[in-house]
């Protein structure tokens, strides 16, 4: 079974390029886009984008809607049945404006991967995650072995984080230079530190 098409890949291949230094959008995005794309080609069996039709469109959405997550068995959730086909509905607003494209495929013909505002309010609400108390975090740090070198480093970890609500891409990456215990500060300097954004920002004990 086909799982690719070259001519496919190599327009692909100019978009990916166009996200990352027109757009700026980060490795990790790009793969996001990547695998939306990956999924609706296999949808239409990998047929040239050439040959894009508004039914595929619609049919795609059906059946992303009907799809099964393999890791829970339940329904995809909306989040992500959006997120795959605004990566598709971008995709060809920009094909649609590219030479050999344009007399094919026009920029409204994206717009048939919307949702419908029902399903767009659910995929785009917010919804509050449980986490743990300072009172939790305290216990747990009370209760956590501390007599290896792991074992200490693995409670200083814990005790860093609740101090500075720092991320794990972040904490991951800090260097011994970014804390300074005099003043009580962390400088997550993005040019060093994984921060979100890549914003560069102080955060105080």
């Amino acid at each position: 079974m086909t799982r690719h098409n070259p001519e496919n890949e190599r327009i692909k291949r100019r978009y990916f390029t166009y996200l990352k230094e027109a757009r700026r959008y980060s490795e990790a995005s790009i793969d996001t886009v990547a695998k939306a794309l990956h999924r609706f080609e296999a949808d239409t069996k990998f047929r040239s984008f050439k040959s894009f039709h508004i039914e595929q469109a619609v049919a795609f959405k059906r059946r992303l809607r009907e799809q099964v997550n393999v890791a829970t068995g339940k329904p995809l959730s909306k989040a992500t049945i959006n997120s795959t086909l605004s990566a598709s509905r971008n995709f060809f607003h920009w094909l649609a404006d590219q030479p050999g494209f344009r007399k094919r495929i026009g920029y409204g013909d994206g717009e048939y991967f919307n949702l419908t505002e029902k399903e767009m309010r659910i995929a785009k609400a917010t919804r509050e995650q449980p986490v743990p108390s300072v009172e939790q975090i305290k216990h747990v740090l009370a209760t956590m072995p501390a007599t290896t070198v792991i074992e200490k480093r693995n409670r200083a970890l814990i005790a860093f984080t609740l101090l500075t609500g720092a991320r794990d891409g972040a904490l991951a990456s800090f260097k011994i230079r970014h804390v300074d215990l005099i003043e009580g500060r962390v400088d997550q300097d993005a040019r060093d530190v994984n921060t979100k954004f890549s914003k560069t920002f102080a955060t105080w004990f």
